[in-house]
């Protein structure tokens, strides 16, 4: 007997190929074709962040506006960190937060800088009154031709984006967060099964892994929680920013589902960590890959 509440994962989102497209990094949701869903039809809350204050990195598209939504709606106060060349994108996740009847705070500038990073954790303390949310998800990644086509600079964003901002952050962060604080880092199917066109980026990955569990055991005697998200083909403005547009048509199809997966698929994967639900959950590594294994 068909059970109709059930949905195929295979077909829930297109399986249609990508078109091609290009945009310069680090790229935003209105040119992208298709748009992403991020939830912002479909995600209902059910109050298990109530009273909690987040602060998430890359909070205005792809994963992290998705995050910012869900966590709204289960009752977090959510602070967004973002480029300046994205705020666009942030005041739209801004919309969606209000939407749930929280006011988003919008805190744009580089990741890079280390005095930015801990502005980012004082401007949010001072807002809502603590942290006890981090989730360190913005990420920056390009197609690389081979090794010896790597330049020097482009690179070191790549390593201070991905790896010495989580550092930074965190630094900051937890002198100030109390037991029953949460910390969830964006690694990536990249990290385990890396593409050679992706190496500095699969490198950072990797090393976030690291940085996770070692800090989930440092943590750990204090009640803060550190986990890993770790995402596989999903559909965000990272994707035609990478510089592979011969590559988009097929993006995700080599996944067990077929197909690439949308933001909206992770929020439920950052919210339990968050949540009380995943009280003795630390250390962990959580893939959303559509099907492909770590």
């Amino acid at each position: 007997m068909h059970n109709d509440r059930l949905i195929d994962p295979t077909t829930r989102h297109t399986t249609d190929p990508f078109p091609r497209q290009e945009q310069e990094p680090p790229g935003l949701t209105a040119p992208m074709s298709p748009q992403p869903d991020h939830g912002e039809q479909s995600y209902r809350g059910a109050g298990r962040l109530n009273g909690r204050r987040a602060l998430i990195t890359g909070g205005d598209s792809g994963i992290g506006r998705a995050v910012a939504i869900a966590f709204a709606r289960e009752g977090a106060q959510v602070a967004i960190s973002y480029l300046p060349s994205e705020q666009a994108d942030a005041e739209e996740t801004a919309v969606w937060v209000a939407d749930a009847g929280r006011d988003a705070l919008l805190l744009p500038g580089d990741l890079r800088s280390e005095e930015h990073c801990a502005d980012l954790v004082h401007d949010t303390e001072a807002a809502f009154g603590g942290l006890d949310l981090l989730v360190l998800n913005a990420a920056h990644q390009r197609d690389r031709g081979g090794i010896e086509q790597i330049p020097t600079d482009d690179f070191e964003r790549v390593v201070r984006v991905n790896l010495f901002a989580p550092v930074f952050l965190a630094r900051a962060a937890v002198p100030h967060m109390p037991a029953g604080s949460s910390i969830i880092t964006t690694s990536s199917i990249q990290g385990f099964d890396p593409s050679s066109s992706l190496v500095d980026y699969a490198m950072t990955k990797a090393a976030l892994v690291a940085f996770t569990k070692a800090l989930a055991e440092e943590l750990g005697p204090r009640g803060i929680r550190v986990n890993a998200v770790a995402p596989g083909p999903i559909w965000t403005p990272l994707i035609p920013a990478t510089g592979w547009p011969d590559h988009l048509p097929g993006f995700g199809r080599d996944t067990p589902l077929g197909r690439a997966g949308q933001p909206a698929e992770l929020a439920g994967a950052y919210v339990y960590l968050a949540s009380d639900d995943a009280s003795y959950v630390s250390g962990a590594v959580l893939p959303v890959t559509g099907g492909r294994g770590l």
